[in-house]
Parts: C-alpha cells; sequence; structure tokens
C-alpha cells in the first residue's frame, strides 16, 4: 500500500494543457484524486479536462501572475473540498540556443520568471492548504539543475534554483507532516523538447554525446514517476532512472565536464556556431 494513497484527494498541475503536466493529472486522476489543471492554453486546457473526465477541472492560469495562480488554488477548495497536492510543472524553453551574450535580456527574464519563480507562486499559493491537510507539493526541475548550462543558461538557472527551493520546503514541511519532492527529468519528448530539438545546431551538437544521454523517454512514464513519487513521498523524483547516477556523483564529474569543454575544440566551435549572428532565433518552447 502506497505511503500517501490518492483516493480521495485534491491535486492541482501548473502547464497541465499537454505533455508531462497533463499525463500526471490524468494518472492522479486515475489513482481516485481529483484535479485542477492550470495552464495559460485555455483552449487546449479545457479539451486536456474534458479529456480525463469527472473530477477535473480547468483553470486558466498565467504562473507568472500570483492571482491568476491563486485563483486555481481557491477554485480547488471551492470546487472539491480543498488542496493536497500541487505539481508546479509549468515551463518554457527558448526554441533556439543562445548564450547569455546573444540572448534576448527580457527572454531571459522571462525563462527565470516562468520556470522559477511560477513554481515559487505555486508553491506559495498552495502551502496554507498543504499544510493544514498534510500534503505534498512536487516542484519540477530538470537534469539541467546539475548539468552545464551551456547555451540553456536561463533554463539552467532556473531549474536549479527550483532544486534548492524544493530542497528547502521539504525540510521546513517536516513538522507539519507535509513534504516536497523535487522532479528531475532528462529528455522527455514533449512539445516543448520536439521544438528546441528542431535548432539543427543543436542537433549537431547533441550528436557529440552518447545516444542513451539523449534517448527521449515518454510523457507517461515522466507521469507516472511524479505519480509514484507523491505515493511514496520521495524527496527526490529522477526519470529515466539512469539519471541517478549523475545525480549521485554530480560533486565529482560536474568539474571534470566543466574543465573538458571549456578546453573541447568541438564545444568552442559549438559556441561560435551559436553566437553566429546569421542564426535565426527568438520565441519560447513550451509544454
Amino acid at each position: 500500500m502506497p505511503d500517501y494513497p490518492l483516493q480521495g484527494k485534491v491535486a492541482l498541475v501548473t502547464g497541465a494543457a499537454r505533455g508531462i503536466g497533463f499525463e500526471t493529472a490524468r494518472q492522479l486522476h486515475g489513482r481516485g484524486a481529483a484535479v485542477v489543471l492550470a495552464d495559460v492554453d485555455a483552449g487546449q486546457l479545457e479539451e486536456s479536462a474534458a479529456a480525463i473526465g469527472d473530477r477535473a477541472a480547468a483553470v486558466a492560469t498565467d504562473v507568472r501572475d500570483q492571482g491568476q495562480v491563486d485563483a486555481a488554488v481557491a477554485e480547488a477548495v471551492e470546487r472539491f473540498g480543498g488542496l493536497d497536492v500541487a505539481v508546479a510543472n509549468a515551463g518554457i524553453a527558448p526554441k533556439h540556443v543562445e548564450t547569455m551574450r546573444t540572448q534576448d535580456p527580457e527572454f531571459w527574464q522571462t525563462i527565470i520568471d516562468v520556470n522559477l519563480m511560477g513554481v515559487w507562486r505555486t508553491a506559495r499559493a498552495a502551502l496554507p492548504q498543504v499544510v493544514e491537510r498534510r500534503g505534498q507539493l512536487v516542484l519540477v526541475a530538470s537534469v539541467y539543475a546539475f548539468m552545464n548550462g551551456v547555451s540553456n543558461s536561463a533554463y539552467a538557472t532556473a531549474k536549479a534554483g527550483v532544486e534548492s527551493l524544493g530542497r528547502s520546503l521539504r525540510t521546513e514541511l517536516a513538522p507539519h507532516g507535509a513534504s516536497a519532492s523535487v522532479a528531475y527529468f532528462g529528455f522527455i519528448d514533449t512539445k516543448m523538447v520536439q521544438d528546441a530539438s528542431e535548432d539543427p545546431v543543436m542537433k549537431r551538437f547533441e550528436g557529440n554525446f552518447p545516444a542513451f544521454m539523449t534517448r527521449r523517454s515518454t510523457p507517461a512514464l515522466a507521469g507516472g514517476a511524479i505519480v509514484h513519487g507523491i505515493e511514496s513521498r520521495a524527496p527526490r523524483i529522477i526519470h529515466p532512472a539512469w539519471w541517478r547516477v549523475g545525480s549521485v556523483l554530480r560533486g565529482v564529474i560536474g568539474p571534470l565536464l566543466d574543465r573538458r569543454m571549456e578546453r573541447d575544440p568541438r564545444m568552442l566551435e559549438f559556441v561560435r556556431e551559436v553566437e553566429d549572428p546569421n542564426r535565426t532565433t527568438g520565441g519560447p518552447a513550451t509544454g
């Protein structure tokens, strides 16, 4: 029997119109929870909630707006009587890799606002209910939390911040009988990853790595990992599982890879290509 049975619980999932968020909501619902799906894409969100069925509600939500996040939590409380679990999953990434020197500063800040501050806003809004009901928070980070974020510094910075926030929250919630988990995902076959992978420079860059590192898992498996992590109150949810090795050995592997990357001629050429002023860049990849 799970440490934390989901039957009868109420969950909020941000970034739930598609991808990992939708699969998480669907599988939470399958375990007997009522779910509130929140996403900025209102049209797709309604379709996704309808596809899940009863005990599923859709609330159009931009996680950059604290008032809208508060309203999503209020909808969960009003419609289903409370909130036990909040999964802060909403996120964006650039469609084209860029260095900090070449990326639009406003877009760099937008990525931080969605991927880090949006997670903070979600956690902040849910905390009173989670504490009262001895529930759980899941903060979705990435393996970028412990990888070198070359050409993707905003995303990596945000995810490292999410990791730190989640670890802090787990200890802060312990005296109240509540908990928090950090989810770390590798390459998952979501629209966001698909869009970003269309960049030809990024395709060549990925070709330098062993195939198993860039092999994509499915949103269904990622969502299932989150649900299992909630049921077991796991501090860390890592998928695909082999990334656990990278997490455990980050203090050794990280510095060694950093040193290698800054001297590798292929990496230096990659950075030059990324900074080529003739490249077409711009726009976020979501979901």
